[in-house]
């Protein structure tokens, strides 16, 4: 079971709602002295951090940083990623994130416009983006963003529901199974990656998630993948983006635009 450590006594209260919320236990400062990554819960929100003397700290914060800078700079409809999901100046589709991870592709979605809900079914990753998210929604600039993303703590592989209602399907389901990359990309690994990698290892099961996802979309559903590798499940998308180290694998099942009434 994943553990949370309280750095003062002062967060003790708020350790233990987010304890309950995400089936963590409780562990005390000095864990920070054993060697790998440890959340824990501060002034400044929750955060993985190295033990061990290391000074490697991720956050998810989406109103500094690299997140605030790529709101500003992004590229908007210019994008790979706004291009493989379809969105348009006249239509911004909804999106379910079916892998959100620490939500960086979710807020790239919401600041082109989308409605989206975020799935994440590790425990401290879970955390860590729910934490960002309420952070995030009470920031003057960000906040407006934020607020078109919502989550759900579990898999997608239960959460992916087929409805029969139309009106009631997300347009488009994004997946983006961890560690994808490529071979040769794999030494040269970041440090909130080493911290995913440490905690949750792979998705061993992703294969097993596009057929949910193209049973649940209406419109598409879009793949990101390393530049160079295989197909999830080995299924050949309808056409691919590709960029200098990603590729968008786009699987359509209708033209990305409202419903028809």
């Amino acid at each position: 079971m994943a553990e949370l450590i309280c750095l003062a006594p002062e967060y003790a209260a708020e350790a233990a709602v987010w304890s309950e919320r995400y089936g963590l236990t409780a562990a005390t400062v000095e864990r920070l002295q054993q060697p790998g990554f440890h959340l824990c819960l501060g002034g400044d929100g929750l955060s993985l951090r190295e033990g061990a003397g290391g000074k490697a700290v991720v956050r998810v914060d989406f109103a500094a940083g690299a997140t605030a800078h790529r709101r500003r700079f992004g590229g908007g409809l210019g994008q790979d990623i706004a291009k493989a999901v379809g969105v348009s100046g006249a239509y911004q589709p909804s999106v379910i994130d079916a892998t959100a991870g620490l939500g960086r592709d979710s807020f790239v979605l919401a600041t082109l416009g989308c409605q989206v809900v975020a799935h994440e079914r590790q425990p401290v990753v879970a955390a860590l983006l729910d934490d960002g998210l309420i952070r995030g929604r009470q920031d003057v600039e960000a906040g407006e963003i934020v607020r078109r993303i919502r989550f759900s703590f579990g898999s997608s592989h239960t959460l992916l529901i087929p409805e029969a209602d139309m009106a009631r399907r997300p347009d488009v389901v994004y997946l983006d199974p961890m560690f994808g990359e490529d071979a040769k990309g794999s030494a040269q690994v970041k440090k909130d990656m080493q911290a995913f990698r440490s905690l949750v290892g792979g998705d061993a099961d992703a294969d097993e998630l596009l057929d949910a996802a193209l049973q649940a979309a209406r419109c598409r559903v879009v793949v990101k993948r390393g530049r160079k590798a295989a197909p999830l499940a080995n299924r050949a998308p309808s056409y691919a983006l590709t960029g200098k180290s990603n590729r968008f694998d786009v699987y359509v099942l209708a033209k990305v635009a409202p419903l028809a009434e």
